[in-house]
């Protein structure tokens, strides 16, 4: 189908606006600057957001949005992006409106509230500044299509009765645990046979640590206050008929005794780019986004969103989005990005693995 681009401009800052800020960046935000930079590669600087508005006319409104993942974590982002969206929606001179109103939650930025002593940011920074920091080229595969699939409120607490039926002594069964349990069994049966059963595949995972960590950080920190898990099994436990539980279970083990420790979320902080170099190469599978978030909610004065995609999957080998459900009250939505004879599969497996 052939696109036609009307016009395209560009919207310079209003007078008046606010100056450039500087801030440094913690060791939790120089971990993520070489992930997924702005594709230019003609600047000094390199931008940490790009913005693009695209009007089809009739149809209605695409917001694109793009971000340097050292600029902040989702929980940052997600924040920003509601708050533009109230402000628009509330039109004219209402900004100071906005602010009076959200005053005690407006973000923080101020660095100092993540606690160093170990000067991990030196340790990192000393890693990171090996990488050349360079335009990636990023290329997005052309034989891939992308699906969304919904775990209704319903579907959700079948699979969480499932789970605790079968280990009734797990915690952290949360929705978050037997959706990514299910999605990454689903994943893996989707790919058909392997050479080695035996090999381990992974599920990686972050999780916003602003709450877990000591001293805690304030909830309206903008930046990155991010912790991860990584669960581990065997190729052909995931086949087998215990595979969802056994996925559940390994998920709900990390959240557990590594996100929801205190003692041990922030634990050999200082050798997590190290541990992540390792996983370069191994069988895994990541997820962007968290049950947590609606953008959908976003309401620019146009209404909600009809749709909402994350693009970046497409680039990825392999990783879901998440996100709270427009239309299912209580229910989730999953983005996936694969070859299609790969979706094919992964969609009649979704689809019968709910028949229970």
């Amino acid at each position: 189908m052939a696109t036609s681009v009307l016009e395209t401009c560009r919207v310079p800052a209003p007078p008046g606006a606010t100056a450039d800020l500087s801030v440094p960046l913690t060791f939790l935000d120089i971990a993520w600057l070489h992930f997924h930079p702005i594709h230019e590669s003609e600047y000094q600087k390199v931008p940490v957001m790009a913005l693009k508005v695209t009007l089809f006319p009739g149809r209605g409104i695409c917001v694109g949005f793009a971000n340097l993942h050292c600029l902040g974590d989702a929980s940052s982002v997600v924040g920003f992006i509601q708050a533009w969206a109230s402000i628009s929606k509330l039109g004219g001179d209402h900004e100071q409106d906005f602010l009076t109103k959200h005053a005690e939650s407006l973000p923080i930025l101020d660095r100092s509230v993540i606690n160093d002593p170990l000067g991990i940011d030196i340790i990192f920074w000393k890693v990171i500044r090996e990488v050349p920091l360079k335009s990636s080229s990023f290329p997005l595969p052309t034989s891939r299509v992308r699906a969304t699939y919904i775990l209704r409120q319903a579907d959700i607490k079948k699979l969480k009765d499932l789970v605790l039926a079968k280990k009734p002594g797990l915690l952290q069964v949360s929705s978050f645990v037997v959706t990514a349990a299910y999605v990454w069994t689903c994943f893996v049966k989707s790919e058909g046979q392997v050479d080695d059963d035996d090999v381990l595949e992974f599920f990686i995972f972050a999780a916003d640590i602003r709450a877990r960590i000591d001293p805690p950080v304030p909830a309206n920190y903008f930046g990155n206050c991010l912790g991860y898990g990584a669960a581990k099994i065997e190729h052909k436990q995931l086949l087998g008929e215990e595979g969802f539980v056994i996925a559940a279970e390994a998920i709900a083990e990390q959240i557990k005794n590594r996100l929801n420790n205190k003692e041990q979320v922030l634990k050999g902080a200082e050798n997590w780019l190290s541990e992540v170099k390792k996983m370069f190469g191994v069988r895994a599978m990541g997820v962007s986004g968290s049950p947590k978030f609606d953008l959908s909610s976003a309401d620019f004065g146009w209404g909600r969103a009809r749709k909402l995609e994350v693009v970046s999957i497409d680039g990825e080998k392999h990783s879901m989005s998440l996100c709270k459900s427009r239309d299912s009250e209580g229910g989730l939505e999953v983005g996936m990005s694969l070859p299609k004879p790969r979706m094919e599969a992964f969609a009649a497996i979704f689809e019968d693995g709910l028949k229970f």
